[in-house]
């Protein structure tokens, strides 16, 4: 364990999936389980302390997906206004021992307890300083993304569909990259056809 919390963020609408008023994208069937409850389970396996899950579209079916783990279900009722405002709502959901947050997107099923890890361990040996660790392979940023204590008030800056990432920006802040050479940190799924892709590939 440590002090490190994950936030999974599973709080969208997903127009370019194409899920309907009462569903959502994150509880699309991968190999007869649900997006979201792939990216839950590699975050309760992890050594992230707490899992918190942000929901606002469809949420009552998310949570009735999530009912059986065991894991702390956050509603974000400004969901539809973009990520900025499920970031948000995560961060404020930390507990007050929190170090640092790992925040899991629900549409990325083939992330792993180990990624989660060493975005946990690289944080822990860079040191107080450190405001985010970022996944790269390749020389491209993947997510998960991890955000230290030191950047949380910064995100309160964000709106619309803007995530953490702009934040790195700032030359003053320290990002860490952390190579990890999986593609899960790449993979996403945007369609049905993306999901279909997946599901053959195993």
């Amino acid at each position: 364990m440590s002090d490190v919390v994950a936030i999974i963020l599973a709080a969208g609408r997903a127009t370019r999936f194409g899920a309907g008023p009462d569903t959502t994208k994150a509880l699309a069937l991968l190999q007869g389980k649900a997006l979201v409850c792939w990216v839950t389970e590699a975050a309760l396996a992890s050594r992230a302390s707490t899992v918190i899950v942000v929901t606002g579209h469809a949420s009552a079916a998310v949570d009735s997906a999530l009912a059986s783990l065991p894991v702390h279900r956050v509603k974000n009722p400004a969901y539809a206004e973009g990520m900025a405002g499920s970031l948000k709502a995560g961060l404020e959901a930390l507990p007050q021992r929190a170090s640092g947050a790992v925040v899991l997107l629900a549409d990325m099923p083939k992330v792993t307890p180990a990624i989660i890890d060493r975005l946990i361990s690289s944080y822990e040996s860079g040191g107080s300083k450190v405001d985010a660790v970022v996944p790269v392979r390749n020389g491209r940023l993947g997510n998960p993304v991890l955000l230290g204590r030191s950047i949380f008030a910064a995100v309160g800056t964000l709106s619309g569909d803007q995530g953490a990432r702009r934040l790195f920006d700032d030359p003053q802040r320290i990002v860490l990259s952390c190579p990890i050479d999986d593609e899960a940190i790449e993979i996403d799924v945007d369609t049905p056809a993306a999901l279909a892709a997946l599901d053959r590939a195993g």
